[in-house]
């Protein structure tokens, strides 16, 4: 008590705080999100240029991924033990999903092992990357802005136009679901990494679906 009155910052200031701060993370994730559109853009240009072999063009892409979102890991916290089951359910729901769309089709194939591994490097790290930036450093950031729901609806926005460049607007339905079923994950407190988990599980599946 200081004179008779709780210590603590009056009201106004305790408001003028929040705005401030509602206002400099909505800067981040629009920075993020300038950020994420930079890296894709250049993803399609070095496909269409044919600059590279595709390994390494995604290799590149993952690598700006991470190096975008790393900056919010240490306000992120650490993943914790629960967003292993939670990625894994995640995963096998998505790929439960995939097998139904491709019913009918001519059963899996087993790829040649040989170029699985280079792949498979390559896959994870883009998976990661991806969650990062949006169900991390993105979601976080229009979290503490504008609230889950506005995460969650920006975030899986995000996700089915990124993809966009590469393959078509026919699949915006479909990602668009998808997003917004990895951001449900992270709200079931696996935080970017229960995201992560199931989004490299379910494109590695990819092989062989």
């Amino acid at each position: 008590m200081i004179g008779g009155r709780t210590a603590g910052a009056p009201p106004a200031v305790d408001a003028q705080a929040r705005v401030v701060g509602s206002a400099r993370d909505w800067l981040v994730a629009g920075a993020v999100l300038v950020g994420l559109g930079a890296v894709v853009s250049a993803r399609w240009a070095a496909t269409v240029a044919g600059s590279a072999d595709a390994l390494a063009i995604g290799l590149a892409f993952g690598v700006a991924l991470v190096a975008l979102g790393l900056p919010a890991v240490r306000r992120l916290g650490r993943p914790t033990l629960i967003a292993i089951p939670i990625g894994l359910a995640g995963g096998s729901v998505l790929i439960a999903l995939a097998l139904v769309a491709r019913a009918g089709a001519l059963g899996p194939t087993l790829a040649p092992a040989a170029p699985f591994a280079p792949w498979a490097a390559v896959t994870i790290v883009v998976a990661a990357g991806e969650e990062l930036v949006l169900r991390g450093a993105l979601f976080s950031a229009l979290e503490r802005a504008g609230g889950v729901v506005v995460a969650i609806a920006v975030t899986s926005i995000a996700f089915a136009v990124m993809h966009v460049p590469l393959y078509g607007w026919h699949v915006v339905p479909l990602d668009l679901g998808v997003g917004i079923f990895l951001g449900g994950l992270r709200q079931a407190g696996g935080g970017w990494a229960g995201p992560a988990i199931a989004h490299a599980v379910a494109d590695l599946a990819t092989w062989w679906l």
